[in-house]
């Protein structure tokens, strides 16, 4: 198995490019948030309907970009677990195009798991840790 066993695609929108003819820096991060909201989906952590139930909170997020994302590119991104914590968590991003496997950019991102309603960080539950654990870099390389 690849060790990227979660991609979800993302479409390139126009409004995604800036006067470079790139897509905007910051965009990556939206492309982020878009996969790893997926990804939890995927693992039946959030149903994607209530977001006090999302189960965590973004702590830090940085990226590395290897080559510029056009509008003629078909992407997707890879998403595993790096780091499993007793509060937190990471994962890693791989952002590559969907006909070349080209890596263009990668990314990172700590998330603490976070109780909303009682406004504070919370212990990772064991259900947590063992959906992300099995998306984890050991489990899929």
């Amino acid at each position: 198995m690849s060790k990227w066993g979660f991609f979800h695609p993302i479409e390139i929108r126009y409004a995604d490019i800036d006067a470079q003819r790139h897509v905007n820096n910051a965009r990556y991060f939206a492309y982020m948030e878009q996969a790893r909201a997926k990804f939890v989906q995927a693992l039946g952590l959030w149903s994607g309907e209530d977001f006090d139930a999302i189960g965590f909170i973004l702590a830090e997020q940085s990226c590395t970009y290897n080559a510029p994302i056009t509008y003629r590119h078909r992407i997707q991104i890879g998403v595993r677990t790096t780091r499993l914590g007793r509060k937190s968590f990471e994962l890693a991003y791989s952002f590559q195009d969907q006909e070349t496997g080209q890596e263009l950019a990668i990314g990172r991102t700590v998330l603490v798991a976070y109780d909303y309603q009682a406004a504070q960080s919370v212990p990772l539950p064991d259900s947590w840790r063992d959906a992300l654990g099995a998306h984890s870099e050991s489990a899929t390389a």
